[in-house]
């Protein structure tokens, strides 16, 4: 399952924001630095409008959507990369996620203390990026020492692992996420993409504002959005303290709540949309009288490794998958009908699946 990190200095409202997230108060929340010590990890759905037509079309009450797993990890402070506050704990967490988001406080409030004694959003993203990057850092460095021992002895991929680690270590020196895709390519990026490093991660910024600053955002904001445009990063605009209201509410309830403060969605759906993006990722469905079911995989990927993600005997004996889009089975309304039309295609190892896709595998084992 996608696993998404949730960082932040503390007193953000970061573990606010992951109540919200899970609708639960699993993550403790108080006015002082470290109030989350363990991980908190919460499972949410990925919201789909599309699995409830689907439901009703092949007449079954079983909707399972697609979800993203969230870690609330501790608060972080200045000098957790030697150690600092629950530094080291924070960096062994934050290296086991698929993507990072970094609450960012953007709000004015004289009863909630910063740890830095003022709000400025742009030194709390640099003083995460830089523990970040000075932990990566050492991690490098170790690396390079040990390639570097074979790499004289001519052995080729440790010559390649050198050249790699050498450049990360010089990139990580501007103290922020680093695009690799951007940086290297073929074998080098492959070595990049399996360093583990946290400053590799994709990172979307969550500009956490006051109930007045969520239509149109503030000053804060419009820092945290230049800097994250920079950087090749995505920020989304949330209200912990809203989020965490309309989580006590019913669906049309939050809705008429979202319409009165002049937003469309929730802070959460758009951000798990924009983890979606920032991972490129695609869903594909499952559709009969057992289940109507949402699965995740990686765009681009071919119909095979589609059926792999549902079992792994499915990818090993795949023979077809026949596919109809979304579209296609909603004007349908039924299998018989978008196979009379011909709208139902056989496809094979090459297929690469598209968003929306409804797909039963045909498999032999």
């Amino acid at each position: 399952m996608l696993r998404a990190g949730i960082v932040g200095l503390p007193n953000v409202g970061k573990s606010t924001l992951f109540n919200a997230l899970t609708s639960s108060n699993n993550a403790q929340s108080a006015n002082f630095p470290f109030c989350t010590i363990e991980p908190n990890i919460g499972v949410v759905n990925v919201p789909d409008e599309r699995l409830a037509i689907l439901a009703k079309l092949v007449k079954t009450n079983v909707i399972i959507p697609t979800a993203v797993e969230f870690v609330d990890i501790a608060g972080l402070v200045k000098g957790a990369s030697k150690g600092e506050g629950l530094g080291n704990q924070f960096l062994a967490n934050i290296r086991e996620v698929d993507a990072i988001i970094q609450v960012v406080r953007c709000f004015d409030d004289v009863n909630t203390i910063h740890v830095s004694g003022k709000v400025n959003p742009i030194d709390d993203i640099e003083t995460i990026n830089t523990e970040l990057a000075l932990a990566d850092m050492t991690s490098v460095e170790k690396r390079i020492e040990r390639v570097s021992k074979q790499a004289k002895s001519g052995d080729k991929q440790a010559i390649l692992e050198q050249k790699v680690y050498t450049k990360l270590r010089d990139l990580l020196s501007d103290a922020s996420f680093i695009n690799i895709e951007e940086h290297f390519e073929n074998e080098e990026l492959e070595i990049a993409k399996n360093s583990q490093l946290m400053c590799i991660k994709p990172v979307i910024y969550a500009a956490n504002v006051s109930e007045t600053d969520l239509a149109n955002g503030n000053a804060y904001v419009e820092k945290v959005k230049e800097y994250a445009k920079k950087h090749g990063s995505d920020v989304v605009v949330i209200s912990a303290k809203i989020e965490a209201e309309l989580a006590e509410l019913s669906e049309e309830e939050a809705k008429d709540y979202l319409s009165d403060l002049g937003v469309q969605t929730s802070g959460i759906e758009r951000m798990v949309q924009s983890v979606y993006k920032l991972l490129d990722l695609t869903t594909f469905i499952t559709a009969g009288e057992k289940e109507v079911r949402a699965w995740t995989v990686k765009s681009g990927s071919k119909a095979p490794k589609a059926a792999g993600v549902i079992h792994t005997d499915f990818e090993k004996g795949f023979i077809r998958a026949e596919v109809t889009s979304y579209k296609d089975f909603v004007e349908c309304g039924s299998y018989t009908v978008a196979r009379e039309k011909g709208l139902t295609r056989l496809e094979g190892k090459d297929y690469i699946i598209q968003d929306g896709d409804i797909v039963h595998f045909r498999f032999n084992v």
